[in-house]
């Protein structure tokens, strides 16, 4: 391979039919906006160009778009039953102790209801207690900065799950 072509994994996501690349983006950010436009602009050369349409779709979206990726995402400490990407994310939280979970989920319950959004953070990499203070320290924010670190907390996200799917031996799941 050369440094001019397209990586695998990127060139086989671009080969997607719209269906199955519509769904394998879905299953990076519920937004359906921000999936429309990055499916708009395949092909891709490089995943640098891929990340730089992710960023520029989540800087465009609307406060409903932005309510949609939310959405997706379940509370900090209680990952989806299930979803590997969900237990991955939040490992952090696994081994915490009990009392610093059942802190976790009365912040949760306060960040829903001064925002009226779960509290979303890039868990990859925190720990508990990393989340915990920055949760605390969130509940500070007014709803305008909120909205805006978590339009920066979910584009951490989407480069990391982005990542993941360009991989050149992962393959999407299939709608």
């Amino acid at each position: 391979m050369t440094s001019t072509s397209t990586p695998q994994g990127l060139a086989r996501f671009n080969a997607l039919e719209e269906s199955a690349a519509l769904a394998a983006l879905h299953e990076v950010c519920a937004s359906t906006a921000w999936a429309r436009r990055l499916l708009a602009d395949r092909p891709y050369t490089t995943v640098d160009d891929l990340y730089a349409a992710a960023d520029a779709a989540m800087s465009g979206l609307t406060a409903a778009d932005l309510d949609e990726a939310m959405a997706g995402h379940p509370p900090i400490g209680r990952p989806r039953p299930g979803d590997p990407d969900s237990t991955r994310e939040q490992s952090g939280m696994a081994c915490a102790p009990d009392r610093l979970k059942a802190e976790m989920l009365e912040l949760n319950l306060a960040h829903q209801e001064k925002f009226g959004h779960v509290f979303l953070i890039c868990a990859t990499g925190r720990t508990g207690e990393q989340m915990r203070d920055e949760a605390r320290e969130r509940l500070g924010n007014t709803p305008e900065r909120e909205r805006e670190t978590v339009r920066t907390e979910l584009g951490k996200i989407n480069r990391i799950r982005l990542a993941r799917l360009v991989e050149a031996d992962r393959q999407p799941r299939r709608p």
